[in-house]
């Protein structure tokens, strides 16, 4: 007999913490991103890097995953994984995703609509060597989200893989790389009062330039 059925629909709380408006907005959407982003790591939130990716397979089914932002600048969002992961494969059959940063004990969230293109091997190459010493390790031993017996298993291949590269530098896998995210919009959402929430989309122009709308929550 199973115990009594957690409520959860009573869940529910208030959005206070402040308010947005064009005129707080800035013309670019990611100086306003780089302003977002300083205000969570200011406020020492747990992985404020941390980012949504969510990619669709070829029967349409969508699939998403926390993953860490490593750059933005003018031309897009970065990260990096393995070339053979489910994401990468996704992403080669169809460039099109959606990246979703969850800021939620600053009742802010932003979401990039955008298209994904491979990094140059040097992008690659230099992140790579930047990385601590195990990570690197890990990404030789893990073939990222393919099927593995047990974690024991894993941490054999480990072993073998610190083994092998236990001298001098560890070479970047050829299986390994990044993606760029080029948005052709971005939304900044603001927790509001009675859920009137306030919501802005900025979307890209023909001719280079941002077009900036309120939305309704």
């Amino acid at each position: 007999m199973h115990g009594e059925i957690m409520k959860i629909d009573a869940i529910r709380r208030s959005y206070v913490k402040d308010k947005l408006d064009i005129d707080k907005l800035t013309g670019d959407p990611f100086a306003q991103f780089e302003l977002w982003l300083k205000d969570a790591i200011a406020a020492e939130l747990p992985d404020p890097t941390a980012m949504c990716v969510a990619t669709v397979d070829e029967h349409g089914q969508p699939s998403q995953r926390l993953v860490l932002l490593k750059d933005v600048n003018a031309e897009g969002f970065v990260f990096y994984t393995n070339l053979g992961s489910r994401k990468a494969r996704e992403l080669a059959g169809n460039p099109k995703v959606c990246l979703h940063f969850p800021w939620h004990p600053l009742e802010r969230q932003v979401i990039v609509y955008g298209t994904a293109t491979e990094l140059p091997v040097s992008h690659v190459m230099k992140y790579f060597l930047s990385r601590p010493k195990e990570s690197q390790l890990a990404a030789w031993a893990s073939e990222q989200s393919r099927p593995v017996s047990t974690r024991q298993a894993l941490m054999q291949k480990f072993a073998e893989i610190k083994h092998k590269f236990e001298h001098g530098e560890v070479p970047v896998p050829s299986f390994w790389g990044g993606f760029q995210i080029k948005p052709h919009a971005i939304e900044f959402w603001q927790g509001g009062e009675h859920r009137l929430h306030d919501r802005f989309m900025y979307r890209l122009q023909p001719d280079g330039l941002w077009q900036i709308e309120r939305l309704c929550p």
